[in-house]
């Protein structure tokens, strides 16, 4: 079945993939490692966040930045629809059959509503600063290295994404500033050191990805420009 989808088509539905899963099911941390004292938590959504901007990347590489802001559009779309279904369905009332489970009904889904517009602020935020500083170390570097534009636009968009998530789903209004930060500082930076890592792992499916995907760029004899020089604004 897979191989009748067209690569693109396939990237694309895996990005969105990658989206729905994060902003349904990321609530759930599971405990990744533990260092003495010092235990590190991670969402489920580590296996598929970092994957977001490796697509973001591979499609930038092949068919240059304004697909990718097309794509990314696409997501944010993606996430604010999750956001106003998720209240809409916690809105209307449960028919006789499904009355004893609404309350875990609505527990999950109130809080997957906040995950959502937590994840729409980072997500617009982070995708095209990905996007910006991926464009930016291509215009200075050309073609070459794109294991660091890879890495480096991750490193940093990531950052934001964490930051801007964390506070937005995690700040607790009936707790001071000062127990939020801390709390929400140590959820924070280990998970962007995760984050980074899981980019640095995924770099060679990237080369893979950008070769992969290049190969699609001829379709009934015509080749679509390679972006070998992204514009700048």
């Amino acid at each position: 079945m897979i191989k009748n989808i067209a690569k693109m088509d396939l990237l694309i539905a895996l990005y969105m993939f990658c989206i729905a899963v994060s902003e349904l099911m990321g609530a759930k941390t599971f405990p990744l490692l533990q260092f003495s004292w010092l235990k590190v938590n991670a969402s489920v959504a580590i296996f598929t966040i970092p994957l977001v901007f490796t697509i973001n990347d591979v499609i930038t590489e092949v068919y240059g930045r304004e697909r990718t802001r097309s794509i990314i559009r696409s997501g944010l779309l993606v996430v604010a629809l999750i956001f106003l279904f998720s209240l809409l369905a916690t809105a209307l009332p449960p028919s006789a059959r499904f009355a004893s489970s609404e309350a875990a009904y609505d527990a999950i889904f109130h809080f997957s509503a906040r995950m959502s517009f937590a994840s729409l602020l980072a997500f617009a935020v982070a995708e095209f600063t990905d996007l910006y500083v991926f464009v930016k170390i291509r215009q200075l570097m050309g073609a070459r290295a794109l294991w660091l534009r890879n890495n480096v636009s991750n490193f940093v968009s990531q950052f934001l994404d964490t930051v801007i998530f964390m506070f937005a789903a995690f700040y607790a209004f009936d707790k001071g500033i000062s127990e939020n930060f801390t709390f929400i500082v140590g959820l924070m930076i280990p998970y962007w050191l995760l984050k980074c890592a899981m980019s640095l792992i995924e770099t060679p499916f990237v080369y893979a990805g950008v070769r992969w995907l290049k190969q699609e760029r001829t379709v009934s004899g015509r080749v679509h420009p390679a972006p070998a020089a992204i514009p700048s604004r």
